[in-house]
């Protein structure tokens, strides 16, 4: 990888804007397509998570490339802005939205868009606001029911649950329409060998989700129609759906960009895309401690300071760059230690792979796709 770095650090000192910079490497995703591509069988219709490829350019590059018009949303403010671009776009939040997000809402937009928008619900509760405001202003909401199928982050564990929210859709078919279940299944991948290899979990997490499925289909038959959503999945047990699966669609963002906490066994295909590019600023032969500056005759490492920092993410070049435990970490100008066989100068750029892409992507006004030495930016969801 050294000499990847070494040419985009060519490339930005020459057309960068010494500030740092979050690049996407083009090449690197349209790979990750032809993986993605190649593993998902067709009885799966793909559903991208907006918050993991926060930039409308990216989310339409992917929209087209992978052909599906399905997103994932999980911030409320992204609802209009992702119909401004897309309007025939069909939206599924990926956790429940609170009811006084939708009275603040512009009800003239919630009225044109209802057939394509699937609320989920994870409570009788919930489902209770819900309907209150469905019939004060004249709307008929889409109702996808949430479903605890193992990760134990909330939504419904019994059948009985089930049975009282699909009672009270049934008896308001003006104003509730059942458009399926969200099973998120995160925790099969990350659950250590240890205590139980990720096919048993993720067989364990199928059955879960089958009963509550087939009891739908057997008890409620009139509220399963050709469009109903059986939605599961996530990046870290992409593979597992596409090799066998009781859900119709499979939900996924951030294997497409592989930041670091995505680095797992079954996603091994996919290439990193996503690194943040920062300038250099100074550069000391040694670390220096206040106080302590006796220590640096034994230093093995240079002292970089970099524009900004603090990032999550891991220093990946120069190689063996990391932060000083001692000297703090900073979110101005982060001290860097590169070791002392490593060439750096002023206005050289250092690079970090994010642990994450929702939670990077908001924190720059711009994404840089990077592709054939060239770099094109665009806004991201900010909000």
């Amino acid at each position: 990888m050294d000499a990847y770095f070494q040419k985009l650090n060519t490339l930005l000192k020459q057309n960068g804007t010494g500030m740092p910079q979050l690049i996407v490497d083009i090449d690197a995703l349209n790979h990750n397509f032809g993986v993605t591509q190649q593993q998902i069988p067709h009885s799966l219709h793909p559903r991208l998570v907006v918050k993991s490829l926060a930039c409308m350019a990216l989310l339409q590059h992917c929209a087209t490339q992978l052909k599906t018009q399905r997103f994932m949303l999980f911030h409320f403010a992204h609802l209009k802005t992702l119909f401004e671009s897309i309007p025939q776009a069909d939206v599924l939040f990926g956790k429940p939205m609170p009811i006084q997000a939708l009275n603040h809402a512009d009800k003239v937009f919630l009225q044109a868009t209802q057939s394509q928008v699937q609320w989920l619900i994870d409570s009788e509760q919930r489902l209770a606001q819900y309907l209150k405001f469905a019939e004060q202003h004249q709307l008929c909401l889409r109702i996808n029911i949430e479903i605890d199928v193992g990760l134990h982050r909330g939504g419904l564990k019994t059948i009985d649950e089930l049975k009282a929210i699909l009672d009270v859709i049934v008896r308001h078919p003006q104003h509730l329409k059942f458009s399926g279940l969200m099973g998120y299944d995160a925790h099969v991948a990350k659950i250590p060998r240890l205590i139980q290899s990720p096919e048993q979990t993720y067989q364990q997490s199928q059955q879960s989700y089958q009963q509550f499925k087939a009891y739908v289909q057997q008890h409620y038959p009139t509220l399963c129609d050709e469009h109903i959503c059986w939605n599961g999945g996530g990046s870290p047990s992409f593979s597992f759906h596409c090799q066998q699966s009781v859900c119709n669609e499979v939900s996924f963002g951030s294997m497409l960009l592989k930041p670091a906490d995505f680095e797992l066994k079954n996603l091994h295909a996919f290439q990193s895309a996503l690194w943040i590019a920062t300038p250099v600023l100074k550069v000391l032969p040694r670390t220096e401690l206040p106080q302590l500056e006796w220590l640096s005759r034994w230093a093995k490492y240079q002292a970089v300071f970099i524009y900004g920092g603090y990032w999550r993410g891991d220093y990946v070049y120069p190689q063996g760059s990391q932060p000083h435990a001692l000297y703090g970490r900073s979110s101005n100008q982060e001290l860097v230690q590169i070791p002392q066989t490593s060439s750096i100068n002023v206005d050289d750029y250092i690079f970090l792979r994010p642990t994450q892409s929702e939670m990077i992507i908001p924190q720059f006004a711009q994404l840089w796709l990077y592709q054939s030495d060239q770099f094109m930016a665009f806004e991201t969801f900010r909000e």
